[in-house]
């Protein structure tokens, strides 16, 4: 194994109701929990997002309303889910953009805590773009000289994320093998949620990277404009970017 570990790493693939974090849900899930010893274990799971999936969801990933309509939900899964991946680093495609954050709602959602603060997390598909800039299809294909069948099936994505993370340190000596550098090499931007909406500036402190406070520090203009909060908890943002911005408010206050 190329992939240097100091404790496990979960490998894992969403399949989703679509891409709002805030509104759509997971309807399958896969994840490859690999071991310090290099030991695999796969657990792959259907749910019930208990709302309708939309046609567009269907025709990426195969999975309708009848095929989840007996499957367990989240909030049924969710403490096993957790103990799980207790104490693991994270790794998958496009993950830390839409995987770990749309991961991290649902978990919210139920009211299970799960502290994901001290996590290592790395992203394949930012290896990849700042290598090779390709698809994770053609990504199997040039590192691992193979076809990807059954893409867009959470398992078969999972598995070859992994796959291509190995054949990836192999090729490239400059982005290390633990887990810290890769997640460093392949992190685009540090933030204080996993949506990337509360960035940090030059000094460490917490600023908005979106609208018309883009750049500045959040507690400044919680200070100035108090409803600019109140607008946040309002509105469709994520459940954890509203735990980060009240974090940060009470802490002003």
């Amino acid at each position: 194994m190329n992939l240097k570990l100091k404790r496990p790493i979960i490998f894992f693939d969403l399949e989703t109701t679509g891409v709002d974090t805030s509104e759509d849900r997971i309807v399958e899930i896969s994840m490859v929990k690999i071991g310090v010893d290099g030991s695999k274990q796969v657990k792959t799971r259907r749910i019930n997002p208990e709302m309708h999936i939309p046609e567009a969801a269907t025709a990426v990933h195969g999975i309708t309303d009848d095929d989840v309509r007996d499957m367990p939900t989240f909030r049924q899964i969710a403490r096993s889910l957790a103990q799980f991946i207790e104490g693991c680093d994270f790794g998958g495609f496009n993950s830390n953009r839409f995987d770990l954050p749309m991961l991290v709602e649902e978990f919210m959602r139920v009211g299970v805590d799960v502290d994901f603060r001290n996590r290592k997390f790395i992203d394949v598909q930012n290896i990849f773009h700042k290598k090779e800039q390709r698809t994770l299809v053609a990504a199997y294909r040039f590192y691992c000289d193979k076809e990807l069948a059954d893409a867009h099936s959470a398992e078969a994505d999972t598995m070859a994320t992994y796959e291509v993370l190995e054949a990836q340190i192999e090729r490239y000596g400059d982005i290390g093998d633990t887990v810290e550098s890769l997640a460093e090499f392949s992190t685009h931007g540090r933030t204080a949620d996993f949506a990337g909406m509360i960035g940090y500036d030059s000094e460490g402190r917490e600023i908005f990277t979106f609208g018309k406070y883009r750049g500045q520090r959040v507690e400044e203009v919680f200070r100035a404009e108090p409803s600019y909060y109140s607008w946040m908890m309002n509105g469709r943002f994520p459940q954890y970017t509203k735990k980060v911005i009240t974090e940060i408010r009470l802490r002003t206050k």
